[in-house]
């Protein structure tokens, strides 16, 4: 299975700049909206973690960087795990890389749900006699609209749309600046210092949002020069943590505990700067969607041979949509399943894998001294996150589905 459909979707037709790629790459606007939320689960003191986590995570990506130069055939960050493990190594990686990025399709669009649902509050659809509520027709026609993008073979335009994110965010900024300052919500929350319960939670939130790995070695691969890498990938994890830190610091000192898990939600529906901010916020999943489900849908088709024949193509790429729509709607937790991408999938992406396979490839590092001690922290740092992150999300998400 190949992941390269998911890195580069517009490598055929034009292409942002180098640098534009590498931050799309490094910025997860996805995540920032749960930035003050991740806050407020773990108090400020938390909030150090997320410089923690962006330090970890670079230092990781220098690590495929170095897999890379050992082995120039590489390609993609698959091919790492291939040789590092062989073929079972690239297909545990892949399989990683293509849950997560279902996970994030879902995630679109309970967010579409959420956000279109605190516009029109008082929404409903009747289908054949049954009555639907405004969260789940909003999901219902987001798949809809999207479900034609995700039969195209190729999604070149879109991609290139979707630099616009970069600029929706800064709008979201501005307008939750906006909100704060002059719309009178003002600025005197004063939050907890910790929360150790919602620790575990806020480090999750925050491993997703540095969950840009599985794209790093193919956009490396494609730079001009690439000795500026580890230059170029320093500059967008810093301003992109300075973004995530900006919402989180904005939001918490707005809502405080009272924050839900997308700053959007909490801002007040009566001002034009809210609109300007949910509106921005949902525009941009329509052109996220079918760019996150086509590399699944390329895999799976590939392998067993189904793009073949294109009627089969377009019922297999329904298939998919209709299976994420299933799960929006059954556990529409918008928070607690970016936590459960976070603890499960980023921390295995962004931090276990790329030590696992520089030690497998790099002989050199596993030999005692301060490199092999670092990289043993971050195996054990990840391993504790992972797992207990994880186990907390689900016993949410559990809570949440039978209440």
């Amino acid at each position: 299975m190949e992941t390269e459909s998911q890195l580069q979707v517009s490598s055929n037709s034009g292409q942002p700049k180098e640098g534009t790629s590498f931050f799309k790459a490094c910025f997860n606007g996805i995540g920032m909206l749960s930035m003050p939320y991740a806050v407020s689960e773990g108090g400020w003191l938390s909030f150090m973690m997320l410089f923690i986590f962006a330090m970890i995570c670079w230092y990781t990506a220098l690590l495929l960087e170095r897999c890379m130069n050992e082995q120039p055939l590489i390609k993609s960050y698959v091919d790492i795990g291939q040789v590092a493990f062989g073929y079972k190594g690239r297909a545990v990686i892949a399989s990683f890389i293509y849950l997560e990025l279902f996970l994030i399709a879902v995630e679109l669009l309970i967010l579409e749900g959420d956000n279109l649902e605190k516009l029109f509050p008082n929404m409903s659809l009747t289908i054949i006699g049954f009555k639907i509520g405004s969260k789940t027709g909003f999901v219902l026609i987001t798949a809809l609209v999207v479900l034609p993008t995700t039969w195209l073979r190729s999604l070149g335009a879109l991609a290139y749309i979707s630099v616009g994110g970069i600029f929706a965010s800064v709008i979201l900024i501005g307008c939750v600046l906006w909100v704060g300052e002059v719309d009178g919500v003002g600025f005197h929350e004063r939050g907890k210092l910790v929360n150790l319960e919602g620790l575990s939670t806020a480090m999750s939130l925050f491993a997703f949002c540095y969950c840009a790995h599985a794209l790093l070695p193919t956009i490396c691969n494609s730079m001009k020069d690439r000795k500026q890498f580890s230059k170029v990938l320093l500059v967008c994890f810093v301003a992109s943590t300075i973004i995530y830190g900006t919402v989180a610091v904005l939001g918490y000192r707005m809502f405080g505990d009272h924050l839900k898990s997308q700053i959007t939600l909490n801002l007040p529906t009566n001002t034009i700067s809210t609109k300007i901010a949910i509106y921005t916020t949902v525009i941009n999943p329509f052109t996220k969607y079918p760019i996150v489900i086509t590399p699944i849908t390329n895999a799976i088709e590939e392998k067993w041979h189904l793009c073949k024949s294109r009627p089969i193509s377009i019922l297999f790429r329904t298939t998919i949509v209709v299976s994420s729509v299933l799960v929006a709607l059954f556990v529409p937790f918008f928070g607690y399943i970016m936590a459960f991408i976070g603890a499960f999938l980023s921390v295995a992406i962004s931090l276990l894998f790329p030590c696992l396979c520089y030690l497998k490839i790099h002989k050199a590092a596993r030999r005692f001294g301060l490199e092999l001690i670092i990289i043993i922290g971050i195996l054990i740092i990840g391993t504790l996150i992972g797992i207990h992150g994880t186990y907390i999300s689900l016993v949410k998400i559990a809570k949440n589905i039978k209440s």
